[in-house]
């Protein structure tokens, strides 16, 4: 169901339910058993190389059958998010399967779109999605996590919006748009994260 979220500055789209709390909890329990992939870089360095003052979080390996149903899955809403932002997209590159552990963090930056970064995919990614799937709590609890939201912030006009992570909620935004992932406090926060060209 897609819902307009709440009391942002920003262009975002949320998409709660994009997958259902059954399919999330078998996506955290197979990640769970996963091996570890090659580092993700960020802005600096060549493949498999990163700096962990600027993101700490791990990536992880499911099985390809997982990979290709949650790439379909954003394939087949790939219209519906263009519709939205009033523009034509072409396919999504390969998801990342991301696990973050209590300190693991992601230091406010945009995901291309910007002319800023010297990064293969800077031109190619017009929209980001993050999806969720385990919820976010105030105080610990069994399979959620503390800290851990997405911040979007514009330090131009001196604004910003937290947005709480809900089990199975997709949330697209511009590439440009300027984000991170504040420390995890507590537990462990599960995420798919992807691009659309």
């Amino acid at each position: 169901m897609t819902k307009p979220t709440p009391a942002s500055p920003f262009d975002l789209h949320l998409v709660k339910g994009f997958f259902d709390a059954g399919t999330c909890l078998e996506l955290i329990t197979e990640l769970r058993r996963s091996p570890g992939g090659p580092a993700v870089t960020y802005g600096e360095g060549g493949p498999g190389l990163v700096n962990e003052r600027v993101r700490k979080v791990e990536r992880l390996v499911p099985a390809r059958e997982t990979v290709e149903h949650v790439t379909a899955s954003l394939i087949d809403y790939r219209q519906k998010i263009g519709v939205y932002f009033g523009i034509s997209l072409s396919g999504c590159e390969e998801p990342q399967f991301l696990r973050y552990r209590v300190g693991d963090f992601f230091v406010a930056h945009q995901d291309g779109n910007t002319g800023l970064l010297r990064l293969d995919t800077n031109q190619s990614r017009r929209i980001s999605v993050s999806i969720f799937l385990n919820r976010q709590s105030e105080t610990p609890e069994t399979d959620c996590y503390c800290g851990g939201s997405i911040v979007f912030s514009d330090w131009r006009a001196g604004r910003e919006f937290r947005l709480p992570g809900e089990t199975g909620t997709l949330v697209a935004f511009r590439a440009e748009t300027t984000h991170e992932v504040i420390p995890v406090t507590h537990g462990e926060r599960y995420s798919i994260v992807s691009w659309y060209g």
